[in-house]
């Protein structure tokens, strides 16, 4: 059975780059390779307004065209096509402003399209059989531009039809991840880092033996080594760990990654491109028991809290499902949810629409916000059966006020808000005591 890789865009960032990542799969029979954009390509696309503000981006290409092809021109030839494209593409959004998503979607899938494209070429150059697939002949979704949802029969489908005969032939195909088409042919996007969903769709659809993971940490790691420098690599993940961890702020994976790998039961791998020896982080359906009782520490900033207080709530049924419904009309996802005998606090990702929420929510009640906030995230199934660690937690961060708590809606984690301003101090400290003390196992 093949292996699906996905690099990220770090991992082909320049034409050192693009050699590393052609001995990785050289390294690896029956590879199926999806690739991010080049770093930094997919904001220069969605901050364009004009041609000449890609010219860096071309440019990029062009270095590792001429650097590592004996014979570039038939990449430069494409590359020349895309400025041409593109042009004409920006010109229409300035133009049809009403039309900005799913313009937007046909002018970032460039970034994917031209580093599958050249990676396809590089590893042909290096003596292995590649060949440019295009994504968006294997992934099938609804026409919300932007951040479309596959249609998975669909998909599976499609990505059967397209990809299972050049893998009988002994070819290694290449796909742009992140990028997909309406079943009109409308190029969509998954969404900002969509590229492991690609993986895991393209994965599932195969039934492989293995999702890799290709970026630029060696694994998922105790906590953000930004803030934690000192941060290990965790060996070993269930699914609902690692989903928990990537939900609240783990960067390495992308949340949706896991869904289509746990309904196929297909181990997810995350790899470190610049130390491809280390064996990195496997996700699978069990996790091994940790000494340290929790498996890592997550945190995301830019955090909204909402309070909604209301003695309508009391004995009252019907009041929950209009509350989210606020939510739903505004398309804004909630995070953190608790609830009391008279009120609902929960966390926001997105403020975006939030004045307009406010002003519906206050016909339930009274709306309290606080802005600023960052959500830190305690995982690991040996909270499951340990008792005491919410104390041990709450006794390590004593002098931080704790705005919001959640626990008991999954048995594998331990939500809870704080002041953004303190994060950094509290997963720092918190990172100390699990895992850089000698007293690992209970509170």
């Amino acid at each position: 059975m093949p292996v699906v890789m996905k690099f990220g865009g770090t991992s082909v960032a320049d034409a050192a780059a693009f050699e590393n990542v052609a001995r990785i799969v050289a390294s690896q029979c029956d590879a199926i390779v999806v690739v991010s954009a080049m770093s930094g390509v997919t904001d220069s696309l969605l901050a364009a307004t004009s041609i000449d503000d890609l010219e860096n981006v071309f440019e990029r290409h062009r270095a590792v065209a001429h650097e590592l092809l004996d014979a570039p021109q038939t990449f430069l030839d494409r590359l020349s096509e895309a400025e041409d494209q593109l042009a004409a593409l920006l010109q229409s959004l300035a133009q049809n402003p009403a039309e900005y998503k799913s313009l937007k979607d046909a002018i970032v899938s460039f970034g994917e399209t031209l580093s599958s494209t050249l990676l396809a070429e590089v590893l042909n150059q290096k003596g292995i059989k590649a060949r440019q697939v295009d994504a968006r002949r294997c992934i099938v979704t609804d026409e919300e531009f932007t951040s479309a949802a596959p249609l998975m029969a669909e998909t599976f489908a499609q990505t059967k039809s397209e990809l299972v005969p050049v893998l009988e032939s002994g070819v290694a195909p290449v796909l742009g991840g992140f990028i997909a088409s309406t079943r009109a042919g409308a190029t969509t996007t998954l969404g900002r880092g969509g590229s492991d969903y690609t993986a895991a769709l393209i994965g599932s659809a195969l039934g492989v033996r293995e999702i890799q993971i290709w970026t630029d940490v060696t694994g998922v790691l105790t906590a953000d080594p930004r803030v934690v420098p000192s941060a290990q690599t965790v060996e070993r993940l269930s699914y609902g760990e690692a989903a928990e961890l990537a939900y609240f702020g783990a960067k390495v994976l992308h949340p949706k990654t896991i869904q289509p790998a746990i309904e196929n039961a297909i181990p997810v791998r995350i790899c470190n491109s610049r130390a491809p020896h280390e064996p990195g982080t496997l996700v699978g359906p069990e996790s091994e028991a940790s000494p340290r009782t929790i498996k890592a520490i997550a945190h995301k900033t830019g955090v909204t809290t909402v309070q909604i207080t209301s003695a309508r709530m009391l004995g009252a049924h019907g009041f929950l499902r209009a509350l989210f419904e606020v939510f739903e009309r505004h398309r804004t996802v909630v995070d953190v949810v608790t609830t009391s005998e008279v009120s609902v606090s929960l966390s926001l990702d997105d403020a975006s629409s939030l004045p307009s929420i406010v002003a519906e929510l206050e016909s339930l009640g009274t709306v309290r916000v606080e802005q600023g906030r960052a959500i830190i995230c305690v995982v690991g199934a040996g909270l499951r059966g340990t008792p005491g660690i919410a104390a041990r937690v709450f006794s390590t961060i004593s002098d931080i006020n704790v705005t919001l708590i959640s626990q008991g809606a999954s048995s594998i984690n331990f939500t809870f808000a704080i002041e953004e301003e303190r994060v950094k101090e509290a997963v720092t400290r918190l990172h100390d005591d699990f895992f850089t003390t000698k007293r690992h196992a209970g509170p």
